[in-house]
């Protein structure tokens, strides 16, 4: 809680807190990859590609108020938390208000697909339930996936594979091989943020009952997990450029590689609190890697 004598933040302050911005590159980085790539088979379009962000990051912002709820009410989120404020655990905002953001953060996302299935048709309904149901089965429902060890999955399913072919999906209206090795760099680079997390959060998600992976394997397998899926988000551009489905513009992503050093040296020497900052280290990595992959999968026109 705040103390009386510290001036307490805007509604527009604990609301922007609420959607945790610095977790956004999650959303944005998929679609700017999938849009990269459908101006670049010269099938993009610009509404369809704007609408696909807009959906994206309402759903990622409902997933997180979600997961504020949950943590809350389940107990993950204390005192004790090392990460940024918890809105819910720290009384700036109710359960109940919480709650109606996610709503009103779903049904924003439900008229935007509307938009999107008339633009593209009814695969999209799929693609957007399938969305919102998991958005809500992270830390919610009768089988939380965070809670056992699949909130890596969900991330690299949802912000990775999902988000960048349902982005290409909306404008093309089919899909390419070129989508896969593109969306697995994505999804690998989007999943090392919830890495940091577990790896900050592992004393207080272990005495939650929060069965994430970090806790399941312990934090060398976490730092381990870091780097491999950075080594996979470097890899899968090369791929892409070697089995000619992009020119060698696509290798423009690895000129974001001087950007995971402090990510990585944090990562690997710090514990705790301090991984605050390789989380800012790490969405500045992706955000990075994902516009220079997108200008790079754009400007390699097949």
């Amino acid at each position: 809680m705040f103390a009386p004598s510290v001036a307490a933040p805007s509604p527009l302050r604990v609301w922007l807190m609420a959607a945790r911005p610095k977790t956004l590159t999650a959303g944005l980085v998929p679609v700017a990859v999938g849009t990269g790539l459908a101006f670049g088979h010269g099938l993009g379009r610009v509404f369809p590609a704007l609408a696909a962000l807009l959906g994206a990051l309402l759903i990622q912002i409902g997933t997180n108020l979600v997961n504020d709820y949950y943590d809350f009410k389940k107990g993950a989120d204390t005192p004790e938390r090392l990460g940024p404020v918890r809105v819910t655990q720290s009384g700036l905002l109710s359960p109940r208000a919480v709650v109606r953001g996610a709503v009103v953060c779903g049904a924003l996302a439900v008229g935007v697909g509307l938009y999107l299935v008339a633009e593209a048709g009814p695969a999209v309904v799929a693609i957007g339930v399938a969305s919102l149901l998991a958005g809500f089965a992270y830390t919610g429902g009768p089988y939380p996936l965070g809670y056992h060890g699949l909130g890596d999955v969900f991330v690299f399913l949802f912000f990775g594979l999902v988000a960048v072919a349902g982005t290409y999906f909306v404008q093309a209206e089919s899909l390419t091989p070129a989508v896969w090795p593109a969306a697995i760099a994505v999804g690998a680079m989007g999943t090392e943020l919830l890495v940091v997390n577990n790896l900050r959060d592992v004393a207080t998600d272990r005495k939650a009952g929060k069965r994430t992976l970090v806790v399941r394997f312990g934090v060398a397998a976490g730092k381990g997990e870091y780097l491999g899926l950075l080594g996979i988000a470097y890899l899968f551009p090369v791929l892409l450029w070697i089995s000619g489905q992009a020119r060698v513009t696509v290798l423009l992503s690895l000129a974001s590689l001087p950007f995971a050093v402090a990510p990585v040296r944090t990562v690997l020497r710090q514990t705790g609190s301090k991984l605050n900052e390789a989380l800012g280290e790490t969405a500045r990595l992706q955000l990075v890697y994902g516009m220079l992959l997108a200008v790079g999968l754009w400007g390699g026109r097949r």
